[in-house]
């Protein structure tokens, strides 16, 4: 019934966000992003959830060294084949969908050539998160880059000032 409630006072009052997240998740991500980067290098993580009405829901997340230990062998996330046949194995155990990817860059959260090419998920309308400076603490919203893929390689971004109308993080998703 808690449930219920709460999604009926989202629907009439929360903004209509394409991703919402609950900030504990939210916190939990970043730290474990933090962590595993080392300060030093790439981490990632795929967000899994519920989609509905065109809208994510995050509920839960798992790591990408957690599906492939090597990962991060070269400094930049590289999963190999077979941790994506883990990855849909999971989905498909909790009935989840993967909802976006987020990962780290060093500096600025600018897509790269190499993320352009490569979208961890080739569908359309896949979201791609980047987290600048490693997740180091404390990150600012507005430096997020989020990026849609369309296809073909072409994405589109969510950045100027759209974060904060694409990906809801707090209390109500």
């Amino acid at each position: 019934m808690n449930y219920s409630i709460k999604a009926t006072i989202r629907a009439l009052l929360a903004p209509k966000h394409r991703i919402s997240c609950p900030r504990p998740l939210w916190n939990k991500v970043l730290a474990e992003l933090d962590r595993r980067g080392e300060r030093r290098h790439e981490a990632g993580a795929f967000l899994l959830g519920l989609e509905s009405q065109g809208r994510r829901r995050v509920v839960d997340c798992i790591f990408y060294d957690e599906l492939d230990t090597s990962v991060y062998d070269s400094g930049v996330c590289v999963l190999s084949g077979s941790a994506f046949a883990k990855l849909w194995g999971h989905c498909r155990e909790r009935a989840l969908t993967v909802v976006a990817d987020i990962h780290t860059h060093p500096g600025a959260a600018r897509q790269s050539e190499t993320d352009r090419q490569n979208p961890m998920v080739a569908s359309v309308g896949h979201v791609a998160i980047i987290v600048p400076r490693y997740a180091m603490a404390p990150i600012d919203f507005a430096s997020l880059g989020i990026y849609e893929y369309l296809c073909g390689h072409n994405w589109t971004h969510r950045n100027g000032g759209e974060q904060a109308r694409f990906l809801y993080v707090g209390f109500w998703s």
